[in-house]
């Protein structure tokens, strides 16, 4: 098992669990108690967890949005297969409008090497842009940084996206279901997805399994607004088929 996915299956493990033990972790993982005290030493530095004696125990409450620092752990081979999926999707020369989110920072790494034209809605994903000279055309909002997440919200964000028009949008999630709609933990960041859906004549959205047949907080739309979800192949069937339903098309990958 490689360091990002023994780094993955912990910090799943602390989350499903809220408290687990080295000796836990070392016979979940195969790996060493050594090897799991470094990693949980690493992974408490970057916040995703708290290090207790004798093991981890997760920070996160129930029902508030996991932290950026721990989802880019989580899923990482499913999200990228997602990305691929993504990228194929999106034309050479087309606008594309980006929204922040893990999965949606997998996608800019492939779109900064085709010939698009991009406004990434997330201090990450503009990083990823500017790292180095590409074939893509970056856009950059305004806006103000959602604190550890870098999501960029507020009246300058929601005013570059009324003065643009795009072709496509690709949105992430915090939950998405047939019955509850595209759904998000923050207020704020809801009003931004919502501003993004009115201004694209395409609305992509990029999700791991884990956030269909969830709801979250704030209600962004309907997904009759949708016209394709792109997510890993452990989504449940019946959310599929519900999703199906309302004429949205979905692809799992």
């Amino acid at each position: 098992m490689s360091n990002a996915d023994r780094h993955g299956t912990i910090t799943q493990a602390v989350r499903e669990s809220g408290r687990i033990t080295v000796q836990e972790l070392a016979a979940l993982t195969g790996a060493s108690e050594m090897t799991i005290r470094r990693d949980l030493d690493a992974l408490a530095a970057q916040g995703v967890l708290e290090r207790v004696r004798g093991g981890a125990r997760t920070l996160l409450l129930r029902g508030e949005e996991p932290p950026f620092a721990l989802r880019t752990h989580e899923g990482v081979e499913a999200k990228r297969r997602i990305a691929a999926e993504v990228s194929s999707l999106i034309a050479d020369g087309e606008t594309v409008l980006l929204d922040s989110g893990t999965t949606c920072l997998e996608i800019a790494h492939l779109l900064r090497r085709r010939p698009v034209t991009v406004m990434p809605l997330s201090l990450q994903a503009v990083h990823v842009f500017g790292e180095s000279p590409g074939p893509a055309t970056l856009m950059v909002p305004g806006g103000r940084p959602r604190a550890a997440e870098g999501a960029l919200t507020g009246p300058l964000t929601l005013a570059s996206l009324a003065a643009l028009r795009f072709d496509t949008a690709v949105m992430g999630c915090c939950g998405l279901s047939a019955a509850q709609g595209l759904t998000a933990y923050d207020l704020d960041d809801a009003a931004v997805k919502k501003a993004a859906i009115a201004v694209a004549r395409r609305i992509i959205v990029a999700t791991d399994s884990t956030k269909l047949g969830h709801t979250a907080y704030a209600h962004v739309g309907p997904t009759t607004l949708l016209h394709t979800v792109v997510t890993d192949t452990a989504a449940p069937a019946d959310e599929i088929a519900a999703l199906e339903d309302t004429g949205t098309l979905v692809r799992t990958v």
